[in-house]
C-alpha cells in the first residue's frame, strides 16, 4: 500500500524524463545537436555529401574540403549543431596524454609526399599536430615526423595521425652519448662522420640540424649527461664511458676527424704527422689527468704513462700494465758453449712532450715494446754473452749492468724514450756448472771459516798468554823481588866464598893445596869449588895412593915373611882356604871319588886340585887387581 503510494507521488517525473529524451532525440535527429565532454575530442566521418559530387583526391584518406570520409578537423569539447546523425558518424576518442618520461613520436597516415633522401617529415604550422586541417592544409608530409610531442595533454585527431610513446634520452653521469642520425645530409667523401653544426640544440631540433647542413650518420659531437628530448626515428644515441686518464698518465688523441692540419712534428721525424688540436692526424697537446668525453669512434686515445714504467722479462713476473705479458726469460749462449737464462728488468720513461711522437710512431705502447724494447734488450744480452764465458758474465755482472744501461738508453733515446736503468735479475748458469761454482764457493767459504777459526785460537792463545801472563804478574813480581834478594845473598856468598877460598887456598896450600877455588857467584862459586874440590880431590888421590902403596908394600913384607916362615906350598894351601871360606865353597865335597877300598887316585885328585887352584887364582887376580881408579 505504501509503495502504491510513493509511486503515485511521483508519477508526474516519467513524462518530463519522456520529454527530455525526446528533447534530445528530436535536437539531434532534426537540428544534429551535438555536445562534446570537456575531456574527449570528437572524430568526425562524413558519409556523404548532400550536394555535388566531391569525392577524395587519388592517395589521400581525410577530407579537408568537405569531401566525404574522416574529416581532417576534429571536434573540441562543446556544442555543435547541424551534426545530423543520419550524414555523420561521431566517435568521441580521449585525449592524447604524454607521461612526463615519455615523448609523442607522431607518424602522419595522410599528406604531402616525402622529400626525396628524406626520412622525416618537416614541420609545419599545426599546432603541435592537434590542428589536423592544417597539417595537411600546409602540406605537412605523410609518414614519421620529425617533430614530436612533448610531455602534456593533446587533442589529436587519431584518423590522421598515430602516436608512439617512447622513453626520453638520459645520459648517465660518467658518460657520454655518441649520436648516429638517420636523416640529413649524405656524408662527403672520405669522412667517416659529420662535423659540428650550430642550433639543433643536442640534436633535439631535427629540422635545425638538417636546415644548417647537418650530415646523416655518425656525428663528431658528443652530447653529455642529461635529460634530452631526442627523436629516435632521427638519432640513435649510444652511451659510453669517458676516457678516464689516471695521475701519472696522458692521454695521445688520433682524430679521424676535422680538416687536414699543419704536421708540427718538423722534418726530422719522418713516422707520421704531429698537427694542432682538433686537427686530423696525433695531436701535439696529449690530454692530461682527469675525465674526458671523447668520441671513440672518431677519435681514439692511446694512453701513456709519463711515471717510471717497469718491463720484466721473466717467466714468473708480470707487472699490473702487463706490457709486459708476452714477454719471456732470455736464453743465451756464452763464449764458452754454455746456454743459460738470465732475467732482465727495464725501466723506461716516456716525458709527456715527447708521447705523441711515440704513438705517432709506434701507434701504442705494446708495439714500442715488441718492435723496440723486445729485439733490443734481448739481442744486446745475446750478443754480449757470446763475447764472454759463463763465469767471466757472472763475475762482472755489475759492470754487465751498468754497460746495458748505457747502451740501450742510447738506442731507446732515438725513439723519444727514455732508459732509466737495466737491472739483470735472476741468472741460473747451467746445472754442472752451478754445481763446480757451488763447490768452489763452499770450498772458499770453508778457507775463510778455518782462516777465521785459526785466527780466532791465534788470539784465543794470545788472550789465555795474556791472561796467564796477569795471572802469574804476582808471581812474575815475587819471583823478581825474589831475583834482587837472591843477587844480592849472591854477592853476598861471592864475597863470603871469596874470602873462604883464599881461607881455604892458604889452608890448601897447607894441607896439599885441598881446594883452590871456590865459586864467586852461584856460577863462579861453583867453578871456583870445582876447581877447589878438583884440587882437593887430586891431593887426597895423592895421600890415598901413598897410603895402598904403605898397605901394600907392608902386606908384601907380611906375606913375605909368612912364607918364610910356612912354606910357599903350605901358605898357599892356607890362602886357597881363606878364598874358598870366602866365596862360600867347601872345602871337602858332597861327593868324594876315591879310589878302590878308600883308596886315592892320584891322577883325578890333581886333576881336581889342579881345577880348583886355578879358579881361586882367577878370583882372586879380579880382587887383587887394582882398578885404573886406584892407578
Amino acid at each position: 500500500m505504501s509503495d502504491s503510494i510513493s509511486i503515485l507521488q511521483f508519477w508526474w517525473v516519467l513524462p518530463l524524463v519522456a520529454a527530455l529524451f525526446m528533447y534530445k532525440f528530436v535536437l539531434q535527429v532534426f537540428f544534429g545537436m551535438i555536445i562534446v565532454p570537456d575531456d574527449r575530442i570528437g572524430l568526425v566521418v562524413k558519409k556523404f555529401t548532400l550536394y555535388g559530387d566531391k569525392r577524395l583526391p587519388d592517395g589521400r584518406i581525410i577530407a579537408v574540403n568537405g569531401e566525404a570520409g574522416m574529416q581532417g578537423k576534429p571536434l573540441a569539447p562543446g556544442l555543435y549543431w547541424r551534426m545530423w546523425p543520419w550524414q555523420y558518424t561521431i566517435t568521441m576518442g580521449q585525449f592524447t596524454v604524454i607521461p612526463q618520461d615519455k615523448l609523442g613520436l607522431v607518424k602522419a597516415k595522410d599528406g604531402a609526399p616525402m622529400d626525396t633522401g628524406r626520412v622525416l617529415g618537416k614541420p609545419v604550422p599545426c599546432d603541435k599536430f592537434q590542428d589536423s586541417q592544417a597539417f595537411l592544409e600546409n602540406n605537412g608530409q605523410k609518414g614519421p615526423q620529425a617533430a614530436f610531442l612533448t610531455p602534456g595533454s593533446y587533442r589529436i585527431n587519431t584518423f590522421l595521425f598515430e602516436i608512439d610513446m617512447v622513453p626520453i634520452t638520459r645520459i648517465q653521469e660518467n658518460k657520454v652519448g655518441i649520436v648516429t642520425t638517420l636523416d640529413g645530409e649524405p656524408l662527403e667523401k672520405g669522412d667517416i662522420a659529420g662535423g659540428s653544426v650550430a642550433g639543433h640544440r643536442n640534436y633535439q631540433d631535427p629540422m635545425a640540424f638538417i636546415q644548417a647542413g647537418g650530415r646523416k650518420g655518425l656525428q663528431e659531437d658528443v652530447i653529455l649527461a642529461g635529460t634530452y628530448y631526442l627523436n629516435p626515428w632521427f638519432a640513435v644515441v649510444e652511451q659510453v664511458e669517458m676516457i678516464h686518464i689516471h695521475i701519472g698518465y696522458v692521454g695521445v688523441v688520433n682524430s679521424f676527424v676535422g680538416p687536414e692540419g699543419k704536421d708540427t712534428s718538423g722534418v726530422g721525424f719522418t713516422h707520421g704527422n704531429i698537427v694542432k688540436k682538433y686537427d686530423k692526424g696525433v695531436w701535439d697537446e696529449p690530454l692530461d689527468p682527469g675525465k674526458h668525453p671523447v668520441n671513440i669512434y672518431t677519435h681514439s686515445v692511446e694512453i701513456v704513462p709519463t711515471t717510471n714504467i717497469v718491463l720484466n722479462w721473466a717467466n714468473s713476473r708480470t707487472e699490473s700494465h702487463e706490457l709486459d705479458k708476452n714477454l719471456s726469460t732470455i736464453s743465451v749462449r756464452s763464449h764458452d758453449g754454455f746456454t743459460f737464462n738470465l732475467d732482465v728488468s727495464q725501466i723506461i720513461h716516456i716525458p709527456r712532450n715527447d708521447a705523441p711522437k711515440v704513438i705517432a710512431r709506434f701507434g701504442n705502447m705494446k708495439n714500442l715494446v715488441s718492435q723496440v724494447l723486445e729485439p733490443t734488450i734481448a739481442n744486446y744480452f745475446r750478443n754480449s754473452a757470446q763475447k764472454s764465458g759463463v763465469i767471466e758474465f757472472l763475475t762482472n755482472r755489475s759492470d754487465r749492468q751498468e754497460d746495458a744501461r748505457a747502451q740501450i738508453s742510447k738506442v731507446l733515446g732515438e725513439y723519444n724514450v727514455e732508459g732509466v736503468d737495466t737491472l739483470i735479475g735472476d741468472i741460473v748458469p747451467p746445472e754442472a756448472l752451478m754445481k763446480t761454482l757451488t763447490d768452489r764457493k763452499i770450498a772458499e767459504q770453508e778457507r775463510v771459516t778455518y782462516e777465521i777459526q785459526k785466527s780466532a785460537q791465534i788470539e784465543r792463545k794470545e788472550f789465555e798468554s795474556a791472561k796467564a801472563g796477569a795471572d802469574m804478574q804476582p808471581e812474575v813480581v815475587k819471583s823478581t823481588r825474589q831475583v834482587e834478594i837472591n843477587t844480592q845473598m849472591a854477592a853476598s856468598k861471592v864475597a863470603a866464598a871469596r874470602g873462604d877460598a883464599e881461607s881455604r887456598v892458604i889452608n890448601a896450600k897447607a894441607d896439599a893445596e885441598n881446594k883452590t877455588i871456590i865459586a864467586r857467584a852461584d856460577a863462579e862459586a861453583k867453578t871456583i869449588n870445582a876447581k877447589a874440590d878438583a884440587a882437593a880431590t887430586e891431593v887426597n888421590g895423592n895421600a890415598d895412593a901413598g897410603k895402598i902403596k904403605a898397605i901394600g908394600l907392608a902386606e908384601a913384607e907380611v906375606t913375605k915373611q909368612k912364607t918364610e916362615a910356612m912354606g910357599t906350598e903350605q901358605y898357599a894351601i892356607v890362602r886357597v882356604a881363606e878364598t874358598l871360606a870366602m866365596n862360600g865353597i867347601k872345602l871337602v865335597p858332597e861327593i868324594l871319588i876315591n879310589g878302590q877300598n878308600g883308596g886315592g887316585n892320584g891322577m883325578i885328585d890333581a886333576l881336581i886340585g889342579n881345577e880348583m887352584l886355578k879358579k881361586l887364582q882367577r878370583e882372586a887376580k879380579i880382587d887383587v887387581t887394582p882398578s885404573k881408579d886406584a892407578e
